[in-house]
């Protein structure tokens, strides 16, 4: 029988493996800069286009590669940056897998320029499908110029698979900003379609947070630092007035390594509590340093997920030098009790206090045993016999009074001139039948909506009732209305009086400006300022005003939850819209505002089930009822 076992090609390994290590663009951007930094430049550039499908380029100073190097770099398994099995645990380096160059020339057309110091010529090499075309002796600048062009061009499905220009753009950034965080000391730009967007110098951490996040954080950032011989944590977290509805503004280092890691991060959030709102993300930028010894970082392919030797150190460590910091700079909330005016003007303030007032205070029991030694705790018999005689009448029941009235009602006391009571003698056998009686004489335009426990609407019908969800209902009822505003008739806007800067991250600037046309349909006016900055010059006409700077980062944080399902921009936006502007749980609702939703949700073309999915009401019907209280009602 012949064999069926055989050893695949180069070209299809590394395609199979890239499909692990490069996902996307920004995989690509990921590896090729920690590249760069591994080689010791100081000046590196990031060039993309099509937001990375046509073009990823990455040129920096380093040490360059010679001509024998920069052929081998494309092998699969091949790097400089380990020679044994002991050094697996002592990488400090941000690469040592092999694997990223391989794959990157596995997916797309690779041309490499790259020059050591020191040498006249250096080497050009142009690959596609891991196939070389050519290698030949170059004039090129000291350092490497690597460029990645045509991402996915031999992977159809692949290249399908990726999101709009806007999504795939708002990844290259976010890698980016964490390579740049991470080293300080060196230069980073970033230019996309021939416009840069970032351009950062050399500096201290804190001029890198300010420089990539905005300005106004200069003098919200707390200083973090403490040292042990296990590990080292520094940094800076933000003030609470600095703490955000949207993630983006968290970043957690460690050995230089940008590591997302859900247990340390609510490490953080628990030295927050209490001082920033529970829907709310504080800023940090968060080093740790540790022996390599007690990291495993060969996790997965990204590298950005690590497992420590001692988690519950870590946290411990982390959660009490955040609290610390916090304290140390008085960040921490104090006990502010402001004084009632109508205190002063009570009569042991304002008037004196005279020689017999304070003879007949020192003569008193209560000053006695405050004043006395060993009198704390003493009861005097005498004054005391007489009012404890009759403790037991506390307990005896007390007689009802005789026939006695009460109003029954199970509505809001917003709007009483509405609200239809019930009223009936009191009875020793008076039961819920008797009620019900009494409210089906109740007239029919009076039977109003009931709002339950602030969240659900109880509304009668003809065959029993039904149980609303009042944020759900309101979600379908938004998102039809903003989807005729889309394909009909515009939104009016609301001109505001004192129009609102708008400081994003770079990422969420990228994302809304792509949004804008789509959002002045909707009602938003919103203008460029430059430097990640919006201008909110206008808001739905229908949209009751308040914080918009918490308003659009709750619509941005909602659009990143949509973007993770295949759903085009259009139906993205109108979503979150809806979700984020929807009537939360915990809103007290007038009889009127509750009868609105009602009528509004009937009148969708879809009253049944929110946009997500999710049911907006149930119905009850008597029938059911009866069967469940076991009544015969033949």
């Amino acid at each position: 029988m012949a064999d069926i076992i055989n050893l695949l090609p180069d070209n299809i390994a590394n395609q199979i493996a890239a499909g692990e290590v490069i996902q996307r663009p920004a995989s690509a951007v990921k590896e090729l800069l920690e590249n760069a930094v591994d080689a010791g430049a100081t000046e590196i550039q990031l060039i993309i286009k099509d937001a990375g499908k046509e073009l990823v380029q990455v040129i920096d100073n380093g040490g360059g590669m010679s001509e024998t190097d920069a052929r081998m770099c494309f092998e699969r398994h091949a790097t400089s940056k380990i020679q044994s099995i002991e050094d697996l645990f002592q990488i400090r380096t941000m690469g040592f897998r092999g694997e990223a160059l391989a794959s990157i020339a596995a997916v797309s057309q690779v041309e490499l320029k790259s020059r050591k110091k020191g040498v006249d010529l250096g080497t050009y090499i142009e690959i596609d499908n891991s196939r070389v075309n050519k290698q030949e002796p170059c004039q090129t600048a000291e350092g490497t110029n690597i460029a990645m062009k045509n991402l996915f061009f031999n992977v159809p499905a692949r290249r399908n698979f990726l999101k709009s220009n806007t999504a795939e753009m708002r990844h290259i950034v976010d890698e980016f900003i964490r390579v740049a965080m991470a080293f300080p000391q060196l230069q980073f730009s970033l230019v996309s379609n021939n416009q840069q967007l970032f351009y950062l110098e050399k500096g201290s951490l804190k001029q890198r947070i300010v420089a990539i996040l905005g300005q106004h954080y200069n003098s919200r950032l707390v200083n973090v630092k403490e040292s042990t011989d296990y590990m080292n944590v520094y940094g800076f977290v933000g003030k609470p007035e600095t703490a955000k509805k949207t993630r983006g503004d968290q970043f957690f280092f460690v050995n230089n390594r940008f590591i997302k890691s859900p247990y340390l991060h609510h490490a953080v959030m628990s030295a927050f509590a209490d001082i920033i709102p529970a829907d709310s993300f504080p800023l940090y930028v968060l080093f740790i340093d540790v022996n390599p010894e007690h990291v495993d970082i060969n996790v997965h392919p990204t590298k950005q997920e690590i497992k420590f030797d001692d988690e519950k150190v870590m946290y411990a460590f982390i959660q009490a030098t955040v609290k610390h910091a916090l304290a140390q700079f008085s960040v921490t909330p104090t006990l502010d009790f402001d004084l009632d005016p109508n205190i002063q003007s009570l009569d042991a303030v304002s008037k004196p206090f005279t020689a017999q007032q304070k003879e007949d205070s020192t003569q008193s029991p209560l000053y006695k045993s405050f004043t006395q030694a060993n009198q704390a705790h003493m009861i005097d018999k005498s004054s005391s016999s007489s009012n404890l005689r009759h403790w037991k009448d506390l307990y005896e029941k007390t007689p009802a009074a005789p026939e006695e009235k009460y109003t029954v009602s199970a509505y809001s006391e917003e709007e009483p001139e509405t609200r239809p009571a019930v009223t009936y003698e009191s009875q020793p056998h008076a039961t819920a039948s008797v009620i019900d009686e009494r409210w089906q004489d109740t007239p029919t335009d009076q039977k109003v909506p009931v709002q339950v426990h602030q969240q659900y609407i109880l509304s009668q019908i003809k065959s029993g009732f039904i149980l609303i969800d009042q944020h759900a209902a309101h979600e379908r009822i938004l998102y039809e209305r903003y989807m005729r505003a889309l394909q009909e008739t515009p939104i009016a806007t609301q001109q505001s009086l004192f129009p609102q800067s708008l400081q994003l991250l770079p990422a969420d600037a990228v994302m809304i400006t792509e949004m804008l046309p789509e959002l002045q349909s909707l009602g938003y006016e919103l203008e460029p300022f430059g430097n990640n900055t919006f201008v909110v010059r206008g808001t739905p006409a229908d949209l009751q005003g308040g914080n918009d700077q918490a308003t659009i980062e709750g619509l941005l944080e909602q659009f990143k939850h949509f973007s993770e399902l295949k759903l085009n921009r259009r139906e993205q936006l109108i979503r979150s819209m809806a979700r984020n502007n929807a009537i939360p749980a915990g809103k007290v609702l007038s009889s009127r505002e509750m009868q609105n939703i009602i009528d509004e949700l009937f009148a969708c073309s879809m009253p049944n089930v929110a946009p997500g999915g999710k049911f907006t009401f149930i119905s009850f019907k008597l029938t059911d009822l009866a069967r469940m209280f076991e009544r015969d009602r033949g």
